[in-house]
């Protein structure tokens, strides 16, 4: 339960930094544009997703991935063999269970990775303030991603595979993530108000924490088929029992853990309260995986097309 909370809470907190730039319906196709790049003599400067300049000389050969998604970026480019760290929090692909753990995702210990020798880091915007100065100080090159969006994976996906030398690698991805996410995006792109469910999303029951505008997953929502119940809230926020009730959700999706069913999913099922919905009274409440729907990462797509069979199991057969 102590995991799942703690789990919950980096999610929500991690997505809600700088969620304000995102479209709240209607993403566009996947850019592969990628961040500004200027070329000098002696290296090359990429703009992260913090804005910072980062001088890069050759292509990385050790990399430390101090976050789970850039991890999964990595493995999804064809970079597994390249990447000598890993966070305890990581935990796909599978193969990344024999990397060498340097510490947890929001505490890295420093000096573990100062050990393996990176000529790398990709760091994600909560370490901006504390451990990226950190590691700097210490000669070390590091590059923050910081994707809100599906175009924003799409961008730093495109970044990542440049840094590394698997830009070819990278466009064929975000090929075919564009291609699956159009899929999506055409089928529900017709649908009349009345034909969008109404759907609430819970990452953490007490209290009720969900997804508003702004946000990654109210995009996602839109995209396949459904109404978010809390656009009218900002960010990942708090919202009553009462609230809910009021709105009455006619579809319910609720984080889970590794895939094990949550506390949050047993008390939102259980809870007398939540049995006068729509979402309840037909059996529309499921448990979807924290790792595919919480991680900026390519499996976002994989997430997308879950939510409308759920949502639209007439449409997405």
């Amino acid at each position: 339960m102590k995991f799942t909370r703690l789990l919950a809470l980096i999610i929500i907190s991690g997505l809600t930094i700088l969620a304000g730039c995102q479209a709240s319906t209607g993403q566009p196709a996947i850019s592969t544009a990628a961040s500004t790049i200027i070329s000098t003599s002696l290296s090359v400067s990429y703009v992260d997703d913090l804005g910072r300049n980062v001088q890069i000389k050759g292509i990385p050969q050790r990399i430390v991935s101090l976050a789970p998604s850039n991890t999964e970026i990595l493995y999804a480019l064809g970079l597994g063999d390249k990447v000598v760290g890993v966070t305890d929090y990581d935990n796909y692909p599978p193969e990344v269970k024999s990397k060498t753990v340097i510490g947890g995702f929001s505490d890295p210990d420093i000096e573990k990775v100062v050990s393996v020798a990176p000529d790398l880091i990709l760091a994600a915007n909560l370490h901006e303030q504390e451990v990226i100065p950190q590691l700097e100080k210490r000669g070390l090159t590091v590059l923050a991603l910081n994707p809100q969006t599906l175009e924003g994976i799409s961008k730093s996906v495109m970044l990542v595979g440049k840094v590394a030398g698997k830009e070819a690698e990278a466009i064929k991805l975000l090929a075919d993530m564009d291609k699956r996410t159009k899929a999506v995006r055409d089928a529900t792109a017709s649908l009349k108000p009345e034909g969008r469910p109404r759907v609430l999303y819970v990452t953490w029951h007490d209290p009720i924490w969900t997804a508003g505008s702004a946000t990654l997953f109210n995009d996602l929502i839109y995209q396949a088929g459904g109404t978010n119940i809390a656009a009218d809230l900002k960010g990942y926020a708090t919202i009553s029992l009462e609230s809910v009730i009021q709105r009455n959700p006619q579809v319910i999706v609720v984080m889970s853990s590794m895939g094990e069913r949550s506390t949050s999913f047993e008390y939102t099922k259980n809870e007398p309260r939540f049995q006068a919905t729509d979402a309840l009274k037909n059996g529309q409440i499921f448990s979807i995986d924290a790792d595919i729907f919480g991680r900026t990462t390519p499996r976002i797509v994989d997430g997308l097309e879950q939510l409308a069979r759920m949502m639209h199991p007439e449409i997405f057969k």
